[in-house]
């Protein structure tokens, strides 16, 4: 199932609706969803709440802007989040915090497995001094994208909720792939957002919708976050053209998830055994396989230039690493031409 004749393995967001998510589309009920007219926006909304066991949900057009519209519902100007500094919010979404919010982001180092240290929560917590910004907010990420694909577990969670709990604070959690962590665990996706404030999930990733994220939290922190989408400009009208698809996607693209899996893991597996190739603990453990590179004959640019030109596209993630991530568009066979093709190079 290679993509144009090319296996790629950059991101799960390369993937295409399916012929269903496609015919949903065209018949797709819409109306102004601005006005909360939109009866397929508004089924979506209600079926993402009840599967992540939240009150509301609020469809957005990306990840990102599900994050930082949770971020200002719960943070004010000159509040303080705290969250790992490997953290998709931290680090990929282009300071929208600080340079929309106002919010100040406290970083703790992401331990290899996605975690956070709990003592370190603990300790970054502001005590009341008119001094220091207000701590307000706990950020997680399940799965995490920087540690390649780690799983955050319910266990985890709740310790973190403890925490939060002692300390008046709201947690977030940035499930952009929390479906997958809830294949890994074998668990219900509610069980993982159970002790968080509010969630995010992606459609648009492993899912295969073309476009967009659900918000999902209480009643009124939705509200707030819908005001927070409009500021932001991301209040859409006759969108249920683009909900029809995530309505499929929850429906047929969640337990598929472990084929994902199980192609991730072979790739980790058959990397473990070339020269100079080093797999992250876990790696493929979901769809997401981040690996070391320590050659003299190569380095990580060169790698991805000439596996390119193999028919394998991937990324390099800074320093010796490189990321790749299979998705419904990633066959088996696939997943072999790609092992073969770094054989050849690296043997």
């Amino acid at each position: 199932m290679a993509m144009n004749g090319c296996v790629d393995l950059r991101s799960d967001t390369l993937t295409r609706p399916t012929p269903a998510m496609r015919a949903a589309m065209a018949a797709a009920e819409v109306g102004d969803d601005v006005f909360g007219e939109d009866p397929t926006v508004n089924r979506l909304e209600r079926q993402a709440a009840e599967t992540m066991g939240k009150a509301a949900g609020l469809f957005v057009p990306s990840g990102t802007m599900g994050n930082l519209a949770a971020l200002l519902a719960h943070c004010g100007r000159g509040d303080e989040a705290i969250v790992g500094d490997e953290a998709h919010t931290f680090y990929y979404e282009a300071g929208g915090m600080a340079a929309l919010g106002g919010i100040q982001p406290r970083t703790l180092p992401n331990r290899p497995d996605g975690t956070l240290d709990i003592t370190a929560i603990e300790a970054a917590v502001r005590a009341p001094n008119i001094h220091f910004p207000v701590t307000r907010l706990i950020c997680l990420e399940n799965t995490h994208n920087r540690c390649g694909g780690a799983v955050l577990d319910a266990a985890y969670m709740r310790t973190v909720r403890t925490v939060a709990d002692a300390h008046g604070l709201a947690v977030h959690l940035d499930g952009a792939r929390i479906f997958n962590a809830a294949v890994a665990l074998g668990v219900p996706a509610a069980t993982l957002a159970a002790d968080a404030d509010s969630v995010t999930f992606c459609l648009s990733k492993g899912l295969a919708a073309p476009v967009g994220s659900v918000l999902c939290g209480g009643k009124a922190f939705i509200d707030a976050a819908r005001r927070a989408r409009k500021q932001l400009g991301g209040g859409m009208r006759q969108a249920g053209v683009l909900a029809a698809a995530g309505l499929v996607a929850l429906d047929t693209m969640v337990d598929r998830l472990a084929d994902d899996h199980d192609n991730a893991r072979r790739l980790a597996e058959g990397l473990a055994g070339m020269r100079g190739v080093t797999p992250a603990p876990d790696a493929g453990r979901t769809n997401i396989v981040v690996a070391a590179l320590d050659r003299d004959d190569i380095g990580v640019d060169g790698l991805v230039e000439r596996m390119a030109a193999e028919g394998v596209r991937f990324f390099g993630v800074g320093g010796n690493r490189f990321r790749l991530v299979t998705h419904w568009e990633v066959s088996a066979d696939d997943v072999e031409r790609a092992l073969a093709a770094f054989r050849r190079l690296l043997g």
